[in-house]
């Protein structure tokens, strides 16, 4: 597909004659015929397979060995219908999985899809963020268009791509084309693939932003441009942060509904009958994976420089990261009522991942829930189809493989898998449902 500009501007809207001659002149604007992925995780992955698909060559491309292995073995965590992508795509032209960067600079558009966690101190950590990008500015060739997905602070774009590039004598929206696009995946979910997912886009010019929306609309339901990189950037810091707040108000509200004796559950299905200004979330044992525990506390980093607060965001954070050591108090309750202790008790985690339906593990609740257990005395296992072992602070545990015949005084359902009988529970001893999702029992507990 070609575009070419006349008296429009550099998207190709239609604009006054004032407004074209302010816009950059970009005389022709083409779909990249090859894209290069640079992290294969579980947003780059997916994303690969999206733009493959609609028949743009890709070339992935991760540092981590094991990773590549995994991914031409097929043994990656993917719905069913990417995993029958994958088996399609890896041995044709249109999908190269490598560790090899050497193709960077032949590839018409480049995607940086790798992961920002923050660390035990919840400072941002940059390692992967600052390498990825410094390979697509090395290997930056004039015409390419390179895209930062990978969620981060507000400026990250600027600082390092747009700078940088610069200093190489490549200039944005003259040279080369930078744009950020926060990724939007939702692992897990069939209803939230990339390709039915709207998207947004910042780019550094026009014609920045032209030549990222056409490399990102065949992998997006649709495109929603903003004004600068900047507003992307801080768009997507919104978005995981409304979605914290929210949780550890379904949380407290939990707790409350808990003090008057009312199922909470029932409350917020109600509440959610209002077809405005609601929007329901549910309480649980704590938040995991690589955004909502992750991507606020860019944001309070960042505001931290300046001296700027940000009550509300830091309440909510230091709210979810308390939750699992509630999950851990109510445990010890509910042993207290049972007339025994938490030393010595038989401990079953029923679910380890971070959310249903993936194998991921990194933040989850589960792995804080089990280290404070053990600490306070409890013999623990756990069991999740999809997770084989944790490593935890005394060490790698593996699962049960048959926790229904298990002798346990306590199961703590953290996250249950779908298409997994847990009827099993209705007879156990006794079950802390951290989940809210479990029917009622002679033996189950909430928070």
């Amino acid at each position: 597909m070609t575009t070419t500009y006349e008296r429009t501007n550099a998207l190709g809207i239609e604009c006054d004659a004032a407004e074209a001659l302010r816009a950059p002149l970009v005389d022709v604007i083409t779909e990249p015929r090859s894209v290069g992925i640079l992290g294969l995780g579980y947003v780059g992955l997916p994303t690969a397979l999206a733009i493959a698909e609609s028949g743009t060559a890709v070339l992935g491309l991760d540092i981590s060995e094991t990773r590549v292995a995994a991914i031409k073995a097929q043994r990656v965590d993917l719905l069913p219908d990417k995993l029958s992508s994958l088996d399609r795509l890896l041995d044709t032209d249109m999908l190269t999985i490598t560790t090899n960067p050497a193709g960077l600079h032949e590839v018409d558009a480049v995607l940086i899809c790798v992961p920002t966690p923050v660390d035990t101190h919840l400072v941002p950590d940059l390692t992967a963020l600052r390498a990825a990008c410094a390979a697509a500015v090395e290997a930056a060739r004039q015409g390419q268009t390179i895209v930062l997905t990978s969620t981060t602070y507000v400026g990250c774009t600027q600082e390092l791509l747009v700078e940088p590039l610069r200093q190489r004598g490549l200039v944005a929206g003259r040279d080369v084309f930078v744009a950020f696009s926060p990724e939007r995946i939702d692992p897990g979910s069939p209803s939230h693939v990339p390709e039915q997912t709207p998207r947004v886009v910042g780019g550094v010019t026009d014609a920045c932003a032209a030549k990222a929306m056409l490399t990102l609309t065949k992998s997006a339901g649709s495109l929603h441009r903003v004004s600068c990189p900047e507003a992307a950037e801080l768009t997507k810091l919104l978005e995981n942060t409304f979605r914290a707040v929210n949780i550890a108000l379904a949380n407290e509200f939990a707790c409350i509904a808990k003090q008057f004796d009312i199922d909470v559950i029932e409350v917020i299905g109600a509440a959610a009958t209002k077809p405005y200004g609601f929007m329901a979330f549910r309480p649980g044992p704590g938040v995991g994976g690589h955004c909502i525990p992750c991507d606020p506390h860019y944001l309070l980093w960042q505001l931290k420089g300046s001296k700027l607060a940000s009550p509300v965001t830091e309440a909510a954070m230091a709210s979810i990261a308390a939750r699992p050591y509630a999950v851990v108090s109510r445990a010890q309750e509910i042993m207290a009522e049972a007339g025994r202790a938490l030393t010595g008790a038989r401990i079953l985690v029923l679910g380890v991942a971070y959310k249903p339906a993936v194998a991921d593990v990194r933040e989850s609740p589960a792995l804080q829930i089990i280290d404070e257990l053990v600490r306070r005395g409890a013999e623990v296992s756990f069991s999740d189809v999809m997770v084989e072992s944790v490593r935890t602070a005394s060490g790698v545990l593996e699962r049960e493989l048959n926790p229904s015949t298990g002798d346990w005084d306590l199961v703590i359902a953290h996250t249950l898998h779908p298409s997994v009988d847990h009827s099993w529970l209705s007879s156990a001893a006794a079950v802390l449902d951290a989940t809210y999702a479990l029917p009622p029992a002679a033996g189950r507990s909430i928070l």
